[in-house]
């Protein structure tokens, strides 16, 4: 395929446009293992009890099959705790546990200024979308793809079909970028070309060979 057939790259957000924190870092004297037991410890509970009260709502809502509004009720009502509280200290832990990748939004953005379309593809649910995926800084994409707005998620292969059809583009003339091989598989099936995200020096050098480059 000709270098100059690519015309968009497609980017995830966990681990690749947002980077988790290491488990060593320390914030306010504890140790920061992710974002699960960042909740459950602010809501005073155990991690497994936090998984108990999520359960199967988390992964419907990473779909859109429930509202957030019935997320909210059903984990509050588990976890004996109010919502507004509740969701405070969700958001919280997304804030607390990510930091944008702020060197590859820069690159985004200026391959977009030489021609390229960019687009987001990620699974979210309602919560680490609002943290991660907001609009001031996504509406500079061309393209936004969320599981819990389009009820498929990675590695569905429909989810890669709407973002296709929402780019106007096909599958040869894109670039998938994600950190989880899987999440690569069904693109790669369907025609587009992958990259396995492990740092940006890795991503620039994988993205100039297939022709991709600041000019």
């Amino acid at each position: 395929m000709s270098k100059k057939q690519i015309k968009a790259v497609i980017f995830d957000i966990g681990g690749v446009l947002e980077l988790g924190y290491s488990s060593k870092r320390k914030i306010k004297g504890h140790v920061n293992l992710g974002v699960h037991n960042y909740i459950a410890r602010n809501l005073g509970i155990s991690i497994d009890q936090w998984f108990d009260s999520i359960d199967t709502i988390y992964a419907a809502s990473i779909t859109g099959e429930i509202s957030e509004s019935k997320v909210l009720d059903i984990i509050s009502k588990n976890t004996k705790t109010l919502k507004q509280k509740l969701k405070k200290i969700i958001i919280q832990s997304y804030k607390k546990n990510f930091k944008q990748n702020k060197d590859l939004y820069k690159f985004a953005f200026k391959i977009k200024k030489q021609g390229y379309k960019i687009a987001i593809l990620s699974d979210q649910w309602y919560f680490s979308k609002q943290v991660l995926i907001p609009n001031k800084l996504t509406k500079k994409f061309n393209v936004v793809v969320v599981s819990c707005d389009v009820g498929f998620r990675k590695p569905k292969p429909e989810i890669y079909k709407i973002i296709l059809r929402k780019l106007k583009l096909p599958a040869k003339s894109c670039i998938f970028i994600d950190n989880q091989t899987w999440n690569l598989a069904p693109a790669k099936k369907i025609g587009i070309k992958t990259i396995l995200y492990k740092n940006n020096k890795q991503l620039f050098r994988q993205l100039k060979k297939l022709g991709v480059k600041i000019k």
